[in-house]
């Protein structure tokens, strides 16, 4: 389970890949209301969804995340 950088590996942002629903899951900071309203301008926020923060230092551990499920092994 790939972690950001620099951090105290118990309480950050984390990616998993769940591999039997072939779905990235995401461990991020809750947004502020303030970010949730700006989340909804662009459309309905439905209760089953919610928004969280990731930081952009993450793309590296993304990137690895999508090529671990693009892997033939993998699947």
């Amino acid at each position: 389970m790939p972690t950001q950088p620099n951090t105290d590996e118990k309480n950050c942002p984390r990616v998993w890949v769940d591999d039997e629903k072939d779905e990235f899951v995401i461990q991020g900071w809750k947004a502020s209301s303030e970010l949730e309203n700006k989340v909804k301008e662009t459309g309905p926020l439905p209760d089953y969804e919610a928004v969280v923060r990731i930081p952009a230092r993450m793309v590296q551990i993304l990137k690895e995340a999508c090529d671990a499920v693009e892997r033939p092994d993998v699947r």
